[in-house]
């Protein structure tokens, strides 16, 4: 798979992907300040949760991502959730695009969506950034961190997202949850799997901090600029909340574990010479934008993070069998679960499982 050319660009709606535009008109013209129709709708090429599309009017460009039609997963793609927290973080001036709307009207589209402003700038799928020389994959690096630092930085209170996560320890919860997410979706039993979620519930760490957790911190879930090294919008928020930072931060350092291959991995590569950060230099730059004095022992992060990711993953491959999922990737995507899981289990190990 080569993701800058699978994954790039708009395509043509089909089939269930195709929205009514005139509906979609009408209710923007209610709901988005300055929207003036008609409109064009195109769907964005990449992603297996949320369908995203591109939408075109005199009054600009948008960007609407909605609920997959069909039985879902609970709590999986909640699209309001989304909205909220771009809605909180955007007035603190951390790179969200603007909200617009939220629908929670099936009869508009057929599911729940929301409209926000299209963020106009480059993704970068290539975690080696081939073409850069090695000044500016430091500072792409650099910004990629100070930006989630920023992020678990703000005063989610204050910003009005007080109530977005629970209460308690955030790895509790999310062990308890990914189990459940799982379980709803298993379709054959996997011992790696069974023994990381009676593993993982014994072992949660304690949780010092508390902030806005993205939950999918990459790459290729940012904009940037597209003449300098700067984040203009992070995307994605489908899995975010409030928690224990730690979980964004091991997430993204999942990827100097994980190999090159043409995506977010970094294993392997000679990153000095590409100017690329160490593992061990993320960590201390991250730790000076946040006021610690250091992290704890990563491996029982990396071991959730990958239980987590095979939950999920194994989720886009139930949905492939009901016939819901929405991208032709994703039955590729589903042959992942055992790999991860595996992966997992050897971190656990590592931790002392």
């Amino acid at each position: 798979m080569n993701a800058e050319q699978d994954f790039v660009g708009t395509v043509e709606p089909t089939g269930q992907d195709v929205l009514d535009a005139d509906k979609l008109a009408d209710w923007m013209t209610a709901n988005v300040s300055g929207f003036t129709g008609p409109v064009t709708v195109r769907k964005f090429a990449g992603g297996q949760s949320n369908p995203t599309y591109r939408l075109d009017s005199p009054s600009g460009s948008y960007v609407l991502r909605r609920k997959p039609f069909g039985p879902l997963l609970p709590s999986a793609h909640a699209v309001d959730r989304e909205f909220a927290v771009i809605a909180g973080l955007h007035p603190t001036g951390f790179p969200v695009a603007r909200p617009y709307g939220l629908c929670t009207d099936d009869s508009v589209l057929g599911s729940w969506f929301y409209v926000m402003s299209m963020v106009e700038g480059r993704t970068i799928w290539d975690g080696s950034l081939p073409t850069a020389t090695p000044a500016e994959r430091t500072d792409t690096y650099n910004a990629m961190i100070d930006t989630l630092a920023a992020l678990h930085n703000v005063d989610h209170v204050a910003a009005g997202l007080g109530d977005f996560g629970k209460a308690g320890n955030y790895f509790e919860r999310q062990v308890g949850r990914w189990t459940k997410q799982y379980r709803a979706a298993e379709t054959e039993t996997m011992p790696d799997m069974e023994a990381l979620i009676d593993y993982l519930a014994r072992t949660i760490p304690e949780q010092t901090r508390t902030s806005i957790v993205h939950g999918d911190y990459r790459i290729d879930n940012m904009i940037f600029d597209a003449h300098e090294p700067k984040v203009l919008a992070v995307l994605d928020w489908e899995l975010s909340t409030t928690g224990d930072p730690l979980a964004d931060f091991s997430y993204l350092m999942m990827n100097w574990l994980t190999p090159a291959d043409q995506r977010a991995g970094l294993a392997g590569l000679d990153l000095p010479a590409l100017g690329i950060p160490t593992l061990d230099e993320a960590v201390a730059r991250y730790c000076a934008a946040t006021g610690r004095d250091g992290v704890p022992q990563l491996d029982w992060y990396f071991a959730f993070g990958l239980f987590r990711l095979a939950s999920i993953v194994q989720g886009i491959k139930k949905r492939v069998i009901d016939g819901t999922a929405s991208s032709a990737h994703a039955a590729e995507m589903a042959t992942r679960v055992p790999y991860l899981a595996e992966r997992a289990w050897d971190f656990a190990r590592k931790a002392g499982a």
